[in-house]
């Protein structure tokens, strides 16, 4: 499939900008299931880095992540032939990236998350279904799980929390997940 390149190649020893690597990239990610979550150009970095952080529905694993750098070092190759050797990356996000936007939330269903409300106050619980406009907690309040509704609008800060246990099998299931391979 033949993507639209910009209209001039870039001077001799000049990396694309952020822009110009959005611009060239995102078509082909969106085609093959990812979005562009962020994109890094660090020209001072010896060598030279183009970092591009992609995420999909269903993660990022090995094999995506070997097909979209393929697919990224093609599509820039059109425009960079000339400029100085850089490094390209291909990354996900990493488990402790701030959500959002309503498809970080999708994604992050069934991990446990910390909110950072308006009020100032913080949750912590697990990350159930969302309509768009709120979110369910699965949260423990002295060993009784309870679901609680949250306003988009009402958070400032969420982040998913990194856990070294399998979670609790009726945390998955009030968070509308199977609860598969959890502890009872």
């Amino acid at each position: 499939m033949a993507r639209d390149t910009p209209e001039q190649p870039l001077p001799p020893s000049r990396l694309p900008t952020t822009g110009q690597v959005l611009e060239l990239l995102s078509s082909a990610f969106a085609d093959a299931g990812y979005d562009i979550e962020d994109v890094r150009v660090d020209a001072a970095a010896r060598p030279p880095r183009v970092v591009v952080v992609a995420d999909g529905d269903s993660g990022l694993d090995l094999d995506a992540v070997a097909d979209l750098s393929r697919v990224a070092a093609e599509l820039l190759d059109q425009v960079t032939a000339d400029s100085e050797p850089y490094v390209l990356e291909v990354t996900s996000p990493g488990v402790e990236r701030p959500l959002t936007a309503e498809r970080h939330y999708r994604r992050a269903r069934g991990r446990k998350v910390e909110l950072t409300l308006a009020d100032g106050k913080s949750l912590t619980g697990r990350l159930g279904e969302h309509d768009g406009s709120a979110i369910q907690l699965v949260v423990a309040n002295r060993g009784v799980l309870s679901v609680t509704t949250v306003a988009l609008a009402d958070i400032t800060k969420a982040v998913v929390q990194v856990e070294f246990s399998p979670p609790n099998r009726r945390e998955l299931e009030l968070a509308g997940m199977t609860g598969e391979g959890a502890e009872g």
